[in-house]
């Protein structure tokens, strides 16, 4: 009996999982199955056309692949593209490293500003980046909670304990934005930075009423 109970206990857990990732699988495809609207609805979130989405990603590995190649083994460099402005950030072991890393991203195709926030440093350690993770996630957390905050408009970047805040944003929204993660006193926030690209109220109206093609 005992048996026969752990048994189907263990057929309900395997289920479970089967059933969660197959709807992570299928929500995470539904843009493309539904079509035009959702692909709409999720760049009016996320305040992005969809090309420039799959450019950013595309800056994002490109650039990242080839810094390991042309910097030495200990160096840390994450490359994170908003809207085609990207910002550098990690440890290097030194200026010309730094430089020679700006340098190498800016020449990547379609790349239409580079934010080198590098630091001559060991690299962070396998936990601090784990903090790093925690720290971003809570600070979505906050955003989302926040009803008056587009929480999906705001890209968030932790490293070593420095948030670096992007996204297309008017200056009432940054504002807004920067004070609500600046006094959250959330634990292992060193300080915030805004690497935001304002947009104005009518340029907001309009990527809301513009349909994306």
């Amino acid at each position: 009996m005992n048996h026969f109970i752990m048994r189907h206990s263990k057929n309900r857990v395997l289920l479970c999982l089967l059933s969660a990732i197959a709807f992570s699988q299928l929500s995470a495809c539904a843009p493309l199955v539904i079509g035009g609207a959702a692909v709409a609805s999720k760049v009016v979130i996320d305040r992005r056309t969809a090309g420039i989405q799959i450019e950013d990603e595309a800056i994002e590995l490109r650039s990242e692949s080839g810094l390991k190649k042309i910097l030495p083994k200990n160096a840390h460099v994450k490359v994170s593209s908003y809207n085609r402005m990207v910002l550098l950030t990690g440890e290097v072991n030194s200026e010309n490293d730094r430089a020679l890393a700006e340098r190498f991203v800016k020449s990547q195709d379609n790349v239409k500003t580079v934010i080198n926030d590098l630091v001559i440093a060991p690299e962070t350690t396998l936990t601090q980046r784990a903090k790093d993770q925690l720290i971003s996630a809570e600070i979505k957390t906050r955003l989302i909670a926040s009803k008056d905050i587009h929480a999906s408009a705001v890209h968030i970047v932790t490293q070593n304990g420095v948030v670096y805040l992007m996204g297309r944003l008017t200056n009432a929204e940054a504002d807004r934005v920067s004070k609500l993660v600046s006094s959250s006193q959330i634990s292992g926030i060193q300080k915030v930075v805004k690497v935001f690209e304002i947009i104005s109220e009518e340029d907001l109206r309009r990527m809301v009423a513009t349909p994306v093609r």
